[in-house]
């Protein structure tokens, strides 16, 4: 293998590095880890001492194979909790690798002795991303029979979906199905990941401390990498307060609104809010998220307690915590999204057979009550006595919601820009709200909010600045667009920039078309084309100008664009249905061919999606 000297790390000499570049070129896989260790012995000896480490001879030693961590993440989840399990590994000694399921040479599957396979589940049961290689190629003909391996899945989802942590069961069931053994069963973790993930990450540790050899003379996991002393590292555990800057709605004003008790007024909201880092430390780049940390409304948290019957003011010993009910049901339960887990315990409450009916495995009415009631609506549905200990127990963890940043730094310096739709509508003879999005559209200026930065190295612009992009971003999934453009245009970028954005309404939903306009004008972005689908007769999306403008578009991709999507599931769903019929369009008719294309130009990391 061939070390490019420019991917070393900036304490280095460039002689330095050229010499430990030809040093490293032409070993193997397992000659690089014994060096890592080897040099990670030295620094960590100079590290506890001070002084310029002895030379450590090497121990002659047969290494045992390490065992091997993929993961496929969307969000991050599941990417931290295979580096937690990386860490333990390490930290006992272990000899191990961690590789995002998109960067696993699928070759060395047939080689591999202890697997540990950790992948979240979107949407309907459809795997991440970044594992769309990795999953088609364990599901296809090319897979190879695994006797020796044994292996331990982790899969991360949401019960209120119906086919929950679905990825996760059919790769686990596929891995039996080509001859390998479990380690241990499958961990299937919901929002509350921990809950599941800790026992699961337990296990794994103790069968790999039986199955691998501890690194005989240098142990990896001794070494903690320097962090720099001057910033904080911000976290979802630990997240940074930021103060809002603007808060300021970009739909039109011809929406009516209509008055409603607990949310405010119903009517289409899509917010610009720009935040102050500064003093943070923190960074990200175009396309990463902003998590952030959210209270539930308190007209919502109101009418749960009416629900229920119980007093709010009631103080909670829960776990380690002491708080009043009002407080947990505020900010450390989630009141939106429902779970399986919940309603199974409000049927058993309840003693209502016809909700029990619908958690029977198989039955497609659940998908229908998940997707159509939250847990106000279910409460008052089915009326049950609860007390405060037990609610707290079958309610989940508050989990943490993430939005695409719609900015570069480059540009805006130590701020973050939000783009976010505010969730209103009636359902039930009730208005309904998004906790989140509810909580954000209310903030004024100079409130504070907890945030903290969600990596997302699949959605990048390309490094090389001569690549065209094609960006597919209807709605708010315009977000991270308004990000790369600016990022673009300020450090030079000499490859081309498509729009393609779709919305209901020209005069009231054309997001930032201002600067849409002026970016045109500047030379920054280079076409716009644009679908509102509510302006006509028959309505018109992103999919349909996607059709129009194939020849052109397929010229692109062949040229070596990007392309991106960013946007709701099912509209990710339709614009891959577009993109498959402009393939097999340009491609003599050829379906197959078409989404070979496709999967080839993820695995190569020119079609990414951010779809929620």
């Amino acid at each position: 293998m061939s070390l490019p000297v420019n991917t070393l790390p900036a304490p280095l000499h460039p002689d330095t590095a050229g010499a430990l570049a030809r040093l490293a070129e032409g070993l193997d896989g397992s000659a690089l880890l014994w060096a890592s260790g080897y040099l990670a012995g030295m620094a960590h000896s100079l590290a506890r001492t001070g002084a310029a480490p002895a030379a450590i001879a090497p121990v002659p030693t047969a290494a045992a194979q390490p065992a091997t961590i993929v993961y496929g993440s969307q969000t991050g989840n599941a990417r931290r909790a295979a580096e937690v399990l990386h860490a333990a590994l390490q930290a006992d000694g272990l000899p191990v690798r961690l590789l995002r399921a998109d960067a696993f040479p699928t070759r060395e599957l047939a080689n591999e002795k202890l697997l540990f396979l950790v992948i979240s589940t979107q949407g309907e049961g459809e795997p991440p991303d970044d594992s769309l290689g990795f999953v088609e190629f364990l599901q296809g003909r090319r897979a190879p029979k695994l006797p020796q391996l044994k292996f331990s899945v982790l899969g991360l989802g949401d019960s209120s979906y119906p086919d929950f942590c679905g990825i996760a069961r059919k790769l686990d069931a596929r891995l039996v199905e080509l001859g390998a053994s479990r380690a241990h069963a499958l961990g299937q973790a919901d929002l509350d990941i921990d809950t599941a993930a800790q026992p699961w990450r337990e296990a794994a540790l103790a069968q790999a401390r039986v199955l691998l050899k501890p690194a005989a003379a240098i142990h990896l996991a001794s070494v903690t990498p320097l962090r720099p002393h001057a910033a904080p590292q911000w976290s979802q555990e630990q997240p940074f307060t930021a103060t809002v800057l603007t808060n300021q709605r970009l739909t039109g004003r011809e929406y009516k609104s209509i008055g409603f008790r607990q949310y405010g007024s119903i009517g289409k909201d899509v917010r610009h809010i720009e935040l102050s880092l500064e003093g943070s430390g923190l960074s990200y780049e175009p396309g990463d998220a902003l998590g952030i940390h959210h209270r539930n409304p308190a007209g919502l948290v109101a009418d749960v307690l009416e629900a229920t019957g119980l007093d709010g003011d009631a103080v909670v010993t829960h776990g380690d915590d002491t708080l009043s009910l009002f407080e947990w049901l505020s900010s450390r339960r989630e009141l939106t999204r429902l779970s399986r887990p919940f309603l199974a315990a409000l049927a058993q409450r309840a003693q209502a057979t016809d909700l029990e009916a619908l958690l029977a495995p198989g039955n497609a009415a659940l998908a229908a009550l998940l997707a159509d009631h939250q847990l106000i609506d279910v409460l008052r549905r089915w009326p049950a006595a609860w007390d405060a200990d037990a609610l707290l127990t079958a309610l989940r963890p508050q989990a943490r919601r993430l939005y695409s940043i719609a900015s570069s730094r480059k540009r805006v310096g130590e701020e973050a820009h939000l783009t976010l739709d505010v969730l209103r509508y009636q359902a039930h003879g009730f208005e309904h709200g998004g906790a989140a999005s509810g909580f954000l559209a209310a903030l004024e200026e100079d409130a504070q909010l907890p945030v903290y930065i969600e990596p997302n190295e699949r959605f990048r612009v390309p490094a090389d600045a001569s690549r065209d992009l094609i960006m597919i971003g209807p709605g708010t999934g315009v977000a991270p667009f308004r990000g790369f453009v600016q990022e673009r245009a300020e450090t030079g970028a000499s490859g081309r920039n498509w729009l393609f954005f779709g919305a209901r309404h020209f005069n009231t939903d054309f997001h930032y078309q201002t600067e849409w306009q002026d970016a045109l004008r500047k030379g920054e972005l280079t076409r716009l084309d644009l679908a509102f689908s509510r302006d006509q007769a028959e309505k018109t999306y992103v999919q349909q100008r996607l059709r129009e403008r194939g020849r052109e578009l397929f010229d692109w991709l062949q040229g070596g664009a990007h392309l991106y999507v960013c946007g709701a599931i099912g509209m990710g769903r339709d614009v891959h249905a577009a993109l498959l019929e402009i393939g097999a369009a340009h491609a003599d008719g050829d379906a197959d061919a078409a989404a070979e294309y496709l999967s080839r130009l993820q695995r190569e990391g020119r079609y990414a999606r951010d779809v929620y």
